[in-house]
């Protein structure tokens, strides 16, 4: 795939500053609890954490909002919370990163709540407090009707599926109807389990071990690599199907033209986390403001290579996308 122009990013990411993007999916806390490690516990052989501070950051769907509006766009972000205090904390997070929000109250469920305790920069352990079950038929339809409500004047639906129970084959048929009603871009970043409910998608994105295990094959050649995009390509039968793969960068196949792939953007790796969130935040966006696929996938992957590049959960900002497109064009 050719490398972006300077030039052609610099117009690309002015007509994405303002355009909005409706996303649903999981919507996630993550809290990291930071501390020190002085001794081991007399109680069992672990450490113990004297904490110092804590912070919160969004995730899943939420995280992939937050990716949007760091790009100049603008989110609104549908999903599931519980009657909680994790539900109030998201809602803080969502204010203060300029997120508008259509969530849905489910008071049977928690919100999904991710806590890691870090002491002396290295993740101790994480815990998870979340339900995985499906949402029922009452929240489904609830969010189908924050979706209709959220939809005029945005220029791409995007579902962020975490497999934590909201993206349902009866949500997923309702979203192609919205979309194709309204003629918008649907997008997701998906799970193995669910590939069969993303069928007719525009856009999937699954990473390398997701593209494997649900095309039955090991990637280990170009003709493995080749095999895997064409038959979910065909599976899905969307518009395109663009395949994350970590260090060896992104492989795009489109119906009726031959695959493409980019190199990797990053320079230095620290952390991977959230770098899918970022892809499919920045490919929504760019599809908002009417880019080809190819360039927002080569402007996705650039801002990949920006989030890899810094300690936790990350965004990227036009200002350093665009410095990381003219490092690569000098």
């Amino acid at each position: 795939m050719k490398p972006i122009a300077l030039r052609r990013a610099e117009t690309l990411l002015r007509a994405m500053s303002g355009r909005r993007v409706v996303v649903v999916g999981d919507v996630m806390l993550d809290e990291f609890v930071w501390g020190r490690v002085a001794r081991i516990s007399p109680e069992a052989p672990v450490p113990v954490v004297e904490v110092q501070r804590q912070t919160d950051h969004l995730g899943g769907a939420a995280n992939v909002a937050g990716n949007v509006c760091a790009l100049g766009g603008r989110a609104t972000l549908v999903g599931v919370v519980g009657q909680d205090d994790t539900a109030r904390r998201v809602r803080a997070r969502l204010a203060a990163q300029g997120i508008e929000e259509a969530l849905v109250e489910d008071g049977l469920r928690p919100t999904t709540l991710k806590t890691r305790i870090v002491a002396h920069q290295q993740q101790i352990v994480r815990a998870d407090r979340e339900s995985s079950d499906a949402v029922p038929r009452a929240v489904e339809r609830a969010l189908l009707a924050r979706l209709r409500e959220a939809l005029p004047g945005a220029g791409a639906l995007l579902v962020s599926d975490y497999q934590k129970g909201v993206v349902t084959r009866g949500l997923m048929q309702g979203l192609r109807r919205l979309a194709a009603e309204r003629g918008l871009p649907l997008l997701v970043d998906p799970k193995v389990r669910h590939f069969a409910f993303y069928r007719g998608a525009t856009l999937v994105t699954p990473n390398q071990a997701e593209a494997e295990q649900a095309a039955g094959r090991r990637i280990r050649t170009e003709e493995d690599l080749l095999a895997v995009g064409q038959r979910l390509l065909a599976r899905l039968r969307g518009e395109a199907l663009l395949i994350t793969r970590g260090e060896h960068g992104m492989s795009l196949f489109q119906r009726g033209r031959k695959p493409a792939h980019v190199a990797t953007a990053a320079r230095e790796v620290y952390d991977v986390t959230g770098a899918g969130d970022t892809v499919i935040g920045t490919l929504a966006l760019a599809l908002a403001a009417r880019a080809r696929i190819p360039d927002a996938a080569v402007l996705a992957n650039h801002a990949a290579g920006v989030v890899v590049g810094k300690l936790g959960t990350a965004n990227a900002s036009p200002e350093e996308v665009l410095a990381a497109v003219a490092a690569a064009e000098a």
